[in-house]
C-alpha cells in the first residue's frame, strides 16, 4: 500500500501548536510553556530564525538598532547579549535567536525541517488539527500562527522566466552555502530593502552587474558601526525605563516624538533637521522629523526634494541618478532603506542601471534579460522582487473554521480581524503581528512581544473562567477592520503602490495591511480592552 493510501494515524495532542520558529514563535513558545500550557511548535527550516534563517544574501541586516531589536522580557538577556554592530547582519542576528532556543530550552519543544499544510477546526471537540508535509496530525485547542511578515516569496510573472540556463536566486531564500559571483556577469531584479542592501557587495565580486530597476527607492545611509555605547549602557541600567519609552513609542524606536508641521519652521531650520537626521542613519529619523510628513503632501515634499538633492550629489552621471531619483509617491509610503555605499556603485564603470519604468523587460531567455530588443548577457540571475507581505504566509496554509470556510475565502477582498490577533469564524486562532496591527510599521520585535504577552494573558483569563472557546466578536472585526482602513486612508500611504497595500502581488486585494496609530496607541487600546474584560471577543 502506498503512503497516501494509508489512514493517519492517530493525532498527537497539545495544548498549543506554534507554526513558526523565529523571533514570534520563540517567544509564544517560552511565555505560554511558562503557564503550564503544553505547547509545539513547528518550523520549515532547519533551524530556528525565521527570517533570519533564509534571508542570507549578502549585505542582509536589520535597520533598526541592534540594541533595540532583540528582546526585552528578559532583563539578565538583555545584559549578557552583545552585539558586534549597531546594525548587526544576519548571521549575528541568528546566532542570538539561537542562543536564545538554547538559553531558554526551548528546542525540545520545536520541530524542524517541517511545514504545516493545513489546519482545520474540529467543530465537534472545539479543537484544531494541524497536520505537516510529513503526515503528522497534531490536535491542538489554541492555534498561534507566528508566520513572520516577509516570509513568503514573490517570484515576477516575467515571459520565459523557468528558460533561463545561469543560476537563479531569490534574497528570501538564499543558499546556505556562500555564492561566489566572482568573475560573472550577474543580473539583479530589484531596488527594493534587500537588492539595496544586496546590489554594493555583488559589485565587488562581480565581472558586471546588471540592476533592472522598475521603481527607485529612498534610502539613506546607515552609518553602520559598533553599537552606540551610550544606548547600550542605558539600556543595561535602566531596562525596565527603556523597555517602557519602546512600547509606548510610535514606531517601537527610539526617537523624541515631533511637535511641529514641516511647514512651521523656516526652510533653513527644516533643511538643518534633516540634514542632522540624514547624519544620524536611523530608518525614521527624516520621517518622524516632523508630525505631519505622512498626512501633508506638502511637508512630506520637503523631506523627499532633501532626499532626492542627496542622490544627485552622490551619483556622478546625471541621467543615472535621475533614474535613481523615487518621484511620484510620497517619501516613506514605500519603507525606506538604509544602505552602505549604495548609491556610490552606480559610479562604477562595470554597473548598468536599466531602468524599467522607461523600457520594460520584454523576456528572460537562456542566456540573459531582454530589454527594449536587446539583450543584457548574465551568468547569474537575483530576484530581490520581495514578498506575498503579511497574508501570503497566512494563506499559504489551507486553514478552514466553523462550516468548513477557508481563511483564503474568508479574506477574499482583503483580510479581517479584530487587533490583527483574532478572526471572527476561526476560534482559538491567533495571528501574531498579523494584518491590522502595527506590525510592518514598527520595530517588530516591540510589536511581537506586546501581540504574545497579550494572546498569553487572554489564553489565562479565558482559562480562569473555564472557557473553551476565544473568538473574534464579528461586529468587532468589522469595525476594527474600519478603523484600520480610515487611519491608513488619512495619511499618503493608499497613494502608492506599496506591499503595504498589496500592490506588488498580481491579484491581490489593494488594502491597507498594517495598522498606522502607531505602536504606543495601539497598545493602550489593547490594554483597555483587557481591562474592560476583552469586549469585541467571544469567551465561552
Amino acid at each position: 500500500m502506498s503512503t497516501t493510501d494509508q489512514t493517519p494515524g492517530p493525532a498527537s495532542t497539545v495544548d498549543a501548536v506554534v507554526v513558526g520558529a523565529g523571533f514570534a514563535g520563540l517567544y509564544a513558545l517560552h511565555r505560554l510553556r511558562s503557564q503550564g500550557l503544553s505547547v509545539r511548535v513547528v518550523e520549515a527550516g532547519s533551524d530556528v530564525g525565521g527570517t533570519w534563517y533564509w534571508n542570507r544574501y549578502p549585505g542582509a541586516r536589520c535597520d533598526i538598532e541592534s540594541v533595540f531589536y532583540s528582546y526585552s522580557f528578559d532583563a539578565d538577556l538583555a545584559r549578557e547579549w552583545e552585539w558586534s554592530e549597531r546594525y548587526a547582519a544576519q548571521p549575528e542576528i541568528l546566532a542570538y535567536l539561537q542562543h536564545v532556543a538554547d538559553r531558554f530550552d526551548l528546542r525540545r519543544d520545536i520541530t524542524l525541517d517541517t511545514r504545516v499544510v493545513s489546519a482545520h477546526l474540529d467543530e465537534d471537540a472545539d479543537r484544531w488539527t494541524v497536520t505537516t508535509d510529513a503526515g503528522e496530525r497534531v490536535s491542538a485547542t489554541y492555534l498561534v500562527l507566528a508566520v513572520g511578515l516577509l516570509s513568503s516569496t514573490n517570484l515576477p510573472q516575467i515571459e520565459g522566466r523557468e528558460n533561463f540556463a545561469g543560476r537563479t536566486f531569490h534574497t528570501g531564500a538564499w543558499p546556505h552555502d556562500p555564492v561566489d559571483f566572482t568573475g560573472r556577469r550577474v543580473g539583479v531584479i530589484g531596488t527594493g530593502s534587500s537588492g539595496i542592501q544586496l546590489i554594493p557587495l555583488v559589485a565587488e565580486q562581480a565581472e558586471h552587474l546588471t540592476v533592472f530597476q522598475r521603481t527607485p527607492n529612498f534610502s539613506l545611509p546607515a552609518k553602520n558601526g559598533a553599537p552606540d555605547p551610550e544606548k547600550v549602557a542605558r539600556l543595561r541600567a535602566d531596562h525596565a525605563r527603556v523597555k517602557e519609552e519602546l512600547r509606548s513609542s510610535s514606531y517601537g524606536i527610539l526617537l523624541e516624538p515631533p511637535t511641529q508641521s514641516a511647514l512651521e519652521v523656516p526652510e533653513e531650520e527644516r533643511e538643518e533637521k534633516y540634514r542632522r537626521r540624514w547624519e544620524e542613519g536611523t530608518l525614521t529619523g527624516i520621517l518622524q522629523a516632523y508630525n505631519d510628513l505622512v498626512r501633508n503632501e506638502d511637508s512630506n515634499h520637503t523631506a523627499a526634494e532633501f532626499v532626492r538633492r542627496k542622490i544627485a550629489e552622490m551619483v556622478h552621471d546625471p541621467q543615472v541618478a535621475e533614474d535613481l531619483t523615487p518621484r511620484g509617491y510620497a517619501y516613506g509610503t514605500k519603507r525606506p532603506c538604509l544602505d552602505t555605499g549604495y548609491y556610490a556603485t552606480f559610479n562604477r564603470d562595470d554597473v548598468t542601471l536599466v531602468n524599467l519604468r522607461r523600457t520594460p523587460i520584454e523576456r528572460i531567455t537562456a542566456t540573459g534579460v531582454v530589454v527594449d530588443g536587446v539583450e543584457h548577457p548574465l551568468d547569474d540571475l537575483v530576484y530581490a522582487t520581495g514578498y506575498d507581505a503579511m497574508t501570503g504566509p497566512l494563506l499559504a496554509i489551507d486553514i478552514r473554521g466553523r462550516d468548513g470556510r477557508t481563511l483564503r475565502e474568508e479574506w477574499h477582498d482583503g483580510p479581517h480581524s479584530y487587533l490583527g490577533i483574532a478572526v471572527s469564524g476561526f476560534p482559538n486562532m491567533f495571528t501574531l503581528t498579523g494584518p491590522g496591527s502595527p506590525s510592518a510599521l514598527s520595530n517588530a520585535v516591540v510589536s511581537i512581544e506586546q501581540h504574545v504577552e497579550w494572546l498569553a494573558d487572554l489564553l489565562a483569563h479565558a482559562q480562569e473562567r473555564g472557557a473553551r472557546l476565544v473568538e473574534a466578536d464579528d461586529r468587532a472585526e468589522k469595525e476594527w477592520t474600519e478603523h484600520v482602513q480610515l487611519a491608513g486612508n488619512a495619511t499618503l500611504y493608499p497613494r502608492t503602490d506599496s506591499w503595504y497595500m498589496g500592490a506588488n502581488v498580481p491579484g491581490k486585494p489593494r488594502v491597507f495591511l498594517p495598522y498606522i496609530g502607531g505602536v504606543g496607541n495601539y497598545r493602550a487600546r489593547c490594554d483597555q480592552v483587557a481591562r474592560d474584560g476583552y469586549p469585541g471577543l467571544l469567551i465561552g
